[in-house]
């Protein structure tokens, strides 16, 4: 049966006939938004020398953006879902763009590392739109098959990051060619925009337009205050600002509270306490992204300063040599969204599996593997790693958000994407923060330190792991005791209509 078949079916049960056109729409934007936490990490080296700026400095531009971004994104889900995700989509790309060219013309680094917190919101606010137009435009299967593509476009942008930034520093050649990274984004959000007008239904959500802003603000300078230290960990943050965490803590346990309150009178929140304690397959998902994304997050700027530091590969080279982990995760993430409805959770922990496996392997390759040589000798490694990656991210994604209320989708997909980027801060700072550690405590054995940190990135896959798991474990259980009504639940329903049928016959 054809698409064209698909759509006029479903069209007549009330979807929308442009909802595949754009899902891909949006998830470009989305693809775009998430390649920028990335794709910088490559040009560091160069953008540092172009502007003069310390090595502190300047890894404010790819921190400052994954701390507005993670800041914005739960209260960006709850201002679509009150207002509208189409709108917000639209807004966040406008804002995305413009400060896509402002990083791009830079004239110092603090101009930049404006502009990249500014991007970050933006990208912020672009973020759980994605998830919350899959809950309002598919049902059925097809959600399914819709949040396959979005977990893949999440797994696969992470990757292919310091491939494309790698590629873009050797095309634009010269001491200012780490500024067509940002550029690059100003023709793709244009089309996307106007494709994005044309395509994106514009019925409106369920919400009242009512905002929680003690919620609001109690979330956000929690997060903040969380996030700030990771950020600043290779200046000495972790140090300096401890005591920022346990205000976190209180502010985040207050935030909570603060929430069941604003349910039990009847308002809305702005994270509904009740996805996590009463929404099948929520809590554990959020759990398994948020710890697996330390070591995933973390092994692309420790790969970047391992080769281009100590090795002293170009940025293209240095891209390169990870693609085997992108290749391995983009196909992978296509054939998981087509699965997921079928295998689960049982899909990540074979995921999860592959990917302890394939980075222990890259860890002592690393280690042990001449300079000359180990270009190729990681490719099978990380191609089994990137396989991995990509039966975890997109079905877990897909089982986190599948049973998500739609009046709860913008928020819910927000909360999701918070503690990827939690996990994705914590792996960041750990990781080239360990890096430098054995790096100075080792006469500067760079194989060394990269396969220390590496080892920290399957510590983190395996502690997912255990979360799969007993999630795994827990959907067998539920499934046993299913199987096990059926038959009192059929024999009742037998028994029902005999007696029924009885009384039809003789009244």
């Amino acid at each position: 049966m054809t698409s064209t078949t698909h759509d006029r079916q479903d069209t007549s049960a009330g979807a929308d006939p442009k909802r595949w056109k754009a899902l891909w729409v949006t998830l470009v934007v989305g693809f775009m938004s998430l390649l920028d936490v990335s794709i910088v990490s490559v040009a560091l080296p160069s953008l540092q020398q172009s502007l003069g700026a310390s090595p502190a400095t300047v890894q404010w531009v790819v921190s400052g953006y994954a701390l507005a971004f993670g800041i914005a994104l739960v209260p960006a889900g709850r201002l679509g879902d009150a207002f509208g995700r189409r709108r917000l989509f639209l807004i966040g790309l406008v804002a995305f763009v413009a400060c896509s060219a402002a990083a791009g013309a830079a004239p110092s680094v603090g101009w930049l590392i404006a502009a990249r917190l500014a991007q970050g919101v933006a990208a912020g606010v672009l973020a759980p739109q994605n998830s919350a137009l899959i809950q309002q435009l598919f049902r059925g299967p097809e959600r399914g098959r819709a949040f396959g593509f979005f977990g893949a476009t999440v797994g696969i942008s992470t990757a292919v990051g310091p491939v494309v930034g790698g590629t873009l520093l050797a095309l634009a050649s010269g001491p200012e060619g780490w500024r067509w990274i940002f550029y690059v984004n100003v023709p793709i959000g244009v089309v996307a925009f106007v494709l994005a007008l044309r395509l994106i239904p514009a019925r409106e959500s369920g919400g009242h337009g009512r905002i929680d802003v003690p919620g609001v603000l109690l979330l956000g300078i929690g997060a903040l205050a969380l996030l700030f230290p990771l950020v600043q960990a290779e200046s000495g943050g972790l140090v300096r600002f401890w005591w920022c965490f346990p205000l976190g803590v209180v502010l985040l346990v207050s935030f909570l509270r603060w929430e069941k309150r604003v349910v039990r009178a009847g308002k809305d929140p702005v994270f509904d306490p009740r996805l996590v304690t009463r929404t099948r397959g929520y809590a554990p998902g959020l759990a398994l992204g948020t710890v697996y994304f330390i070591g995933f997050s973390g092994i692309w700027l420790t790969f970047a300063l391992y080769f281009q530091t100590g090795l002293g590969w170009t940025p293209l080279q240095s891209g390169l040599a990870v693609t085997p982990f992108a290749v391995g995760s983009a196909s992978a993430a296509v054939v998981a969204g087509r699965l997921v409805e079928r295998y689960g959770r049982a899909l990540t922990v074979l995921g999860l599996a592959g990917v302890s496996v394939g980075l222990t392997a890259t860890a002592v390759v690393v280690a042990t593997v001449p300079p000359e040589v180990l270009g190729w000798a990681i490719v099978p490694t990380l191609l089994l790693a990137g396989i991995g990656g990509g039966f975890v991210v997109s079905p877990n994604v897909t089982l986190t958000l599948r049973d998500v209320p739609v009046e709860m989708a913008g928020s819910a997909g927000g909360a999701l994407q918070t503690l990827q980027r939690f996990g994705g801060a914590i792996g960041t700072a750990a990781l080239p923060g360990l890096f430098y550690l054995v790096l100075a405590h080792t006469d500067q054995r760079y194989s060394w330190a990269a396969a220390a940190a590496l080892a920290v990135a399957v510590v983190g896959a395996l502690a997912a792991l255990v979360i799969g798991l007993l999630d795994w474990r827990h959907d067998r259980r539920d499934d046993a005791r299913h199987a096990q009504r059926a038959p009192q639940d059929a024999d009742l329903a037998r028994e029902h209509l005999e007696f029924h049928g009885s009384h039809a016959a003789h009244p």
